[in-house]
């Protein structure tokens, strides 16, 4: 493989599933050959100490511009192009073709032979609007492949490209683990610790906000606790919707029934996972489609823990599950059907086995990184 320069603001120590994505890739590429420029994850001696720790244990050289986000601007731009020359890069990557592949013609001028950008799921609100929708195009006439996550963002972004741009599109979904994301990972210790140990435990791992469902899953607790007295309803993960969901859950009745982690660090992720019966994320499509699930890994993730999943119908969350033999796909923000088919699973042992054991033997054989980095490796 020819060595390749990642261009990206999706890089750890910053949190989130694309980062997880970047990173797991780069770590399965020749660090000899390759190179990341990446913004800064936030200002200010914390932010830059964290930064600064993560890079230090990377095989490969990191470049961090100071901005905490990266935009196609003209210094950003010489920058990038200085990068590709001094290293000697004649491949590059950008982590998400929005807004960066816009600096794609430069990059080429600059001696880039294989230029390859990443889409996710905010592309395909990008290609709704008419400006950006332009931009998206651009950015499908600058570089060689435009991957995609699955089949609801591949028909939106490419609706949006040349036949031409569109015809070179390529499928490259994230992976799993199946080391680090497996049965036994832990998931007694964290629910003997929140003293969960003989409730019926239904997970959802995620950042909170609107898009991702909690909200759904507590409004669908009364209906679960109808049928189920002492399930608990574990909520996994930080962000803005936190406040929110904690005063729902109060208003709902059902505050006792549901317990929220707060951030929890990525190599605890694992554990709190396999402390679930039934993993749910009932996510929903918002803003008239401009926020929607690009995939949804988490749901990838709990399949290779062993459990089976409740997945919303947002964008590609339902390219992430065998409806019917991993878990089932129900109507985002339904916390009547969401309520079904969770009390359906706790109360089956064995449908929950069988999922579980469906959920990760695919994983084994279709989302595995090894497989996925290959693919990109090919790209470039």
């Amino acid at each position: 493989m020819d060595k390749t320069l990642i261009v990206t603001n999706d890089f750890p120590p910053r949190p989130g599933g694309i980062q997880a994505f970047l990173h797991n890739m780069a770590l399965r590429m020749d660090p000899e050959r390759l190179v990341v420029y990446a913004s800064t994850w936030k200002r200010g001696t914390e932010g830059t100490e964290a930064t600064a720790a993560f890079d230090a244990e990377q095989p490969f050289t990191v470049v961090r511009d100071r901005t905490t986000m990266l935009l196609p601007t003209p210094g950003v731009t010489r920058q990038a192009v200085r990068l590709l020359r001094e290293h000697g890069c004649s491949s590059v990557w950008f982590g998400a073709a929005a807004p960066l592949g816009l600096m794609a013609p430069a990059l080429r001028k600059a001696g880039a032979r294989r230029i390859v950008a990443t889409t996710h799921g905010h592309e395909a609100g990008w290609a709704q609007l008419p400006a950006s929708r332009q931009l998206l195009r651009r950015v499908g006439e600058g570089t060689d492949t435009i991957t995609y996550l699955g089949e609801y963002t591949r028909s939106r972004i490419a609706a949006a490209l040349t036949p031409e741009a569109a015809g070179r599109m390529v499928r490259l979904p994230p992976g799993v683990d199946g080391k680090t994301f497996h049965p036994a990972s832990g998931g007694d210790r964290v629910r003997a610790g929140l003293g969960l140990t003989d409730r019926p435990v239904v997970v959802c791992v995620s950042r909170l906000v609107p898009r991702k469902g909690q909200d759904t899953l507590i409004l669908a607790m009364p209906a679960i606790l109808a049928r189920v007295p002492d399930a608990v309803l574990l909520v996994v993960g930080g962000g803005p919707y936190a406040g929110q969901l904690k005063k729902l859950a109060a208003e709902t009745g059902v505050e006792d029934s549901v317990r929220f982690t707060g951030p929890v660090p990525w190599e605890e992720l694992p554990a709190h996972y396999g402390a679930g019966d039934v993993f749910a994320m009932p996510c929903r499509t918002r803003r008239g489609g401009l926020d929607v699930e690009g995939l949804g890994i988490v749901y990838l993730e709990a399949s290779a823990t062993g459990l089976p999943v409740v997945a919303g119908d947002s964008g590609g969350a339902p390219d992430a599950v065998l409806d019917g033999e991993t878990g089932w796909v129900v109507r985002g923000g339904s916390a009547e059907e969401s309520a079904d088919r969770i009390v359906t699973l706790l109360g089956d042992p064995e449908l929950r086995r069988r999922m579980g054991e469906r959920g990760r033997a695919w994983v084994e054989e279709k989302w595995r990184w090894d497989l996925l980095a290959g693919q990109l490796q090919t790209l470039l």
